[in-house]
């Protein structure tokens, strides 16, 4: 992410974040006086864990519907800029159900979808959108199945707010499309999001438009570049990134509100003859502030029912899953090839590469239904997905390091797909790996060849012992990466719609699973690598 400015106006609480005198900033070519405000916006972004942490600002989604109520009396507006039903780990378990009741509570007007709005499919999320009293914006990226905005969200709007004609629209960025989970690339009609703002502020200004908002999940330099190109637009709303922030590019204001239900933003606006004036100011969930109780029990009524939530049925299985650690980290598991063909098949890498200490359960699980406890038992860690790209070179030192402790019953054991190879535990460890033997996608290692790797963020950072992996360039940070149970959990869901056992109603699940030898599905389990 780019270092941020000092945003121009920024007044960081003294006792409250509610009691601090906020520092002004116009915008428009006419000051005016500073008298009461014609348009209260209230602003905030990726939200995931709903409870409070221990340090200031503690956030916390009761503490931060407490805070929206103190600004009741303005009539705001309320928009959210993305990213709310995963990752975190009671979203693992409830698949983001609970945040529908939360974010319905708050009184959301706007929102824009964020990538992991998909991590549990589209079929999902459209349900989901059926429950929420507010309106979901999308308006530059397609469904080739449908030709609708994807996830059937809405393209632009004009609105009548407190006698102010605002027009609205979502924009994402072309790097938005490679972490979506569910979703395959080629499946979607991806349009410039500076060509369609233009083409939607000429259209919301000829309906009458006052102000044009661009309400964005994408980052700084994306956000940037729309203020720069998009000459209609008044003002950017924007997610992706967590750290808070305001900046103005051209005359363009762009507002970024932190994370996790932890800042928001309240921005006044007046509006004169052809300009307008903003104040903007940063407001912290302090761990004064009351928890409002309704929220709060919505909280404790999921948290409560978890136990109820984990005998939620995967899949059925139809043989053995070996998790027993004597297993795993000595020798290829059918679950280590579960879970690393989800990896493959979720990040489109090359290679999936997974340290064996991942697998926790240390059991076999039985023939039968396969429960999210037992998911959570094997992957009981919230652990992000990276795709690097790595050389041959580096896969093979990669893989040495893997076998490099043997027979030990050592967690850097390789659990791998997308690749074969063979060992000789006599060797000399560091020397060990058969060179002949290693095959990507059935073709020979070139150690001068790029290859894209699907790893954990632990093993990205060179831990047990991949320090070889530590330098090696990410093709998208940890914000926007899959959960690994959330992968596996999306990958039984495909299975049971290529098995017909349930019905696909968006097309989207169908391109996650590929009927190839290269990737077997659960109830074959069978290999992708010789050891």
């Amino acid at each position: 992410m780019e270092t941020a400015e000092k945003p121009p106006a920024l007044a960081p609480p003294q006792s409250s974040g509610l009691e601090a005198e906020p520092a002004l900033v116009t915008w428009g070519e006419r000051p005016g006086d500073l008298g009461p405000c014609d348009l209260t916006i209230l602003h905030f972004n990726d939200v995931y864990d709903v409870d409070p942490r221990p340090e200031e600002p503690v956030g916390g989604a009761a503490r931060f519907a407490t805070a929206l109520k103190k600004f009741s009396f303005l009539n705001p507006l309320l928009i959210f800029s993305g990213d709310c039903l995963n990752p975190s780990v009671l979203s693992t378990i409830t698949k983001g159900r609970h945040m529908i009741s939360i974010l319905n509570e708050l009184g959301v007007h706007f929102a824009v979808f964020g990538n992991h709005e998909f991590d549990f499919g589209v079929d999902v999320l459209e349900e989901y959108m059926k429950q929420m009293h507010f309106t979901w914006f999308l308006s530059n990226v397609y469904d080739r199945f449908t030709s609708e905005p994807l996830g059937h969200a809405v393209v632009k709007k004009l609105v009548n707010w407190n006698n102010i004609k605002i027009g609205l629209m979502g924009l994402v960025e072309e790097d938005w499309l490679d972490t979506l989970a569910t979703v395959n690339k080629s499946n979607v009609d991806y349009k410039d999001y500076v060509d369609v703002a233009n083409e939607i502020a000429v259209e919301l200004k000829e309906e009458g438009a006052d102000l044009v908002i661009a309400i964005t999940h994408m980052k700084w330099g994306n956000d940037t570049r729309l203020a720069q190109g998009a000459e209609g637009v008044h003002l950017i709303l924007g997610g992706h990134d967590h750290e808070y922030g305001i900046r103005k590019v051209n005359e363009t204001w762009i507002v970024k509100s932190g994370s996790d239900f932890k800042n928001l933003t309240k921005i006044n606006i007046r509006l004169f003859d052809s300009s307008f004036q903003c104040i903007f100011e940063k407001v912290d969930i302090l761990s004064y502030l009351e928890e409002d109780s309704y929220i709060k029990a919505i909280v404790k009524e999921f948290t409560q029912n978890i136990q109820y939530m984990l005998e939620e049925v995967l899949c059925p299985i139809d043989m053995e899953l070996d998790g027993r650690e004597i297993t795993v980290r000595r020798s290829e598991s059918n679950l280590g090839n579960l879970v690393t063909n989800a990896m493959l098949e979720a990040t489109r890498a090359d290679v999936a590469l997974l340290n064996s200490g991942t697998l926790r359960s240390d059991r076999i699980h039985p023939p039968g239904n396969f429960t999210l406890h037992d998911l959570l038992a094997v992957l009981p860690i919230v652990d992000p997905v990276l795709v690097v790209r790595v050389t041959g070179a580096q896969l093979l030192d990669a893989l040495e390091n893997g076998v490099y402790k043997y027979p030990a019953l050592d967690g850097r054991f390789p659990q791998v797909a997308g690749i074969e190879f063979g060992f000789d535990p006599d060797a000399e460890p560091g020397h060990r790996i058969i060179r002949d033997t290693v095959k990507v996608q059935g073709q020979y290692l070139q150690k001068k060849k790029v290859y894209l790797l699907a790893i954990k963020e632990y093993i990205a950072n060179g831990k047990d012992g991949y320090s070889m992996l530590k330098s090696c360039p990410r093709m998208f940070d940890t914000e926007t990466a899959q959960i690994l149970s959330t992968v596996v959990m999306n990958h039984f869901e495909s299975i049971k719609i290529l098995q017909g056992r349930k019905k696909c109603l968006s097309g989207h699940r169908m391109s996650l699973i590929t009927t190839t030898n290269k990737s077997p599905s659960l109830t074959d389990a069978s290999s992708d690598s010789e050891y």
